[in-house]
């Protein structure tokens, strides 16, 4: 039984930001907005699970969003934002956790911070909620008139997660399902259970208009100002086989690659760059060529590792460029697909992801046909540590 779980609401259509994809799924800084918090729920010590409550519909963008996480399996939402919690909520009664956290997938700028101060208050009642006290005279007002200055003092804006018993905020939803009530504190009041106040985070905004995401990648920009640039080379020879890995994707080939995992020169390179722009080391110093346990492994369980670390240093990936470097196969008809695999494997918008390929003009070992060679760039952005 874990004695916490993590619920992620994340159902909306986010009309109201625009876009291509719900607010959620779209890129923050490269990344999935959805994905900040998931991270940092994922990672927190006290919280045993984390599950998000979706739209089927988005199955492909919420795959990416938490490519590489270790998460409950998703569970669908409803209509409205009170009906895809208590879905939630339901989906869980296998679990039987004693807490539940309830957060906002358009939160991406959850702290720790105040997930301690939630479940600290939960150790005393049955629901903890952070919130801001409010800092502006507020005016109650009709068709655009002033009717009259209300008391700010008693005045407070809510913020996500927000905690509590399991058994009795469950319990709370089923009996006002259908009430449509603005947040899960409000279903928690109903049914009369008290609730208590923590302080919140002026960063933990939710992100609703195109003015709150580009405050969103504004605040990024600013805490991830440690600018870095990684460099990867790779070579393979080629050996007996009938295909190879490239970027994540099988060619047929007349040849097979040598190496001690999928010998996939691209992903290896890759690797490097990030691990390079880290500071890490090398791909060898992470998973050493002599270990039995990858042998023939996937690459992309490197390049993802890689990625973690870049994440778990509260950093982001601005931008990735794999040059191929070999005679044949000829890497056109497969590079949108490399691009889409790299895409997927590091939760990037392909914008910030370039394949491309190029040849010796006869020259050296790869124009003789004798292997195939690739180096790679990375560009992170990490929090600035003087």
């Amino acid at each position: 039984m874990a004695s916490c779980i993590a619920l992620v609401v994340a159902a909306g259509r986010g009309t109201r930001l625009g876009g291509p994809l719900p607010k959620q799924y779209l890129p923050l800084a490269g990344r999935p907005l959805l994905r900040y918090s998931l991270e940092t729920l994922a990672s927190h010590p006290r919280i045993g699970a984390v599950r998000v409550v979706y739209n089927p519909e988005d199955a492909a963008p919420y795959a990416a969003a938490s490519q590489g996480l270790d998460l409950l399996p998703p569970v669908p939402g409803g209509a409205a934002r009170q009906d895809s919690a208590r879905l939630g909520l339901e989906s869980l009664v296998s679990e039987k956790p004693e807490r539940v956290l309830i957060h906002d997938g358009a939160r991406p700028f959850l702290d720790r911070g105040t997930i301690d101060r939630v479940l600290a208050a939960l150790e005393e009642t049955p629901g903890a909620i952070p919130a801001l006290a409010l800092k502006d005279t507020v005016k109650r007002a009709a068709e655009g008139r002033v009717l009259e200055t209300l008391d700010r003092a008693q005045l407070w804006r809510a913020q996500t997660p927000q905690g509590f018993d399991y058994a009795s905020i469950l319990a709370a939803h089923r009996a006002c399902a259908g009430s449509d009530l603005s947040d899960d504190a409000a279903v928690a009041e109903r049914a009369g259970l008290e609730i208590r106040l923590v302080p919140g985070n002026e960063a933990n905004f939710k992100v609703t208009t195109a003015e709150d995401f580009h405050e969103a990648e504004r605040r990024l920009a600013a805490q991830q100002a440690d600018i870095r640039t990684g460099q990867g080379f790779d070579v393979h020879a080629f050996g007996p086989g009938d295909r190879i890995w490239l970027c994540g994707i099988e060619v047929a080939h007349e040849q097979g690659l040598v190496g001690h995992s999928d010998a996939d020169v691209g992903l290896h390179a890759l690797t490097d760059a990030i691990l390079g722009a880290l500071g890490a080391g090398d791909i060898g110093v992470h998973f050493p060529p002599g270990d039995p346990q990858w042998r023939g492994a996937p690459s992309h369980r490197f390049l993802s590792h890689a990625a973690a670390m870049v994440a778990a240093a509260g950093g982001s990936i601005a931008h990735v460029d794999v040059t191929l470097i070999c005679e044949r196969p000829k890497i056109g008809p497969y590079r949108a697909a490399m691009v889409a695999r790299i895409v997927e494997i590091l939760a990037l918008d392909p914008r910030r992801v370039s394949v491309k390929a190029t040849t010796t003009e006869g020259l050296g070992f790869t124009g003789r046909g004798e292997g195939i060679a690739a180096q790679a760039i990375a560009t992170l952005r990490l929090p600035f540590a003087p």
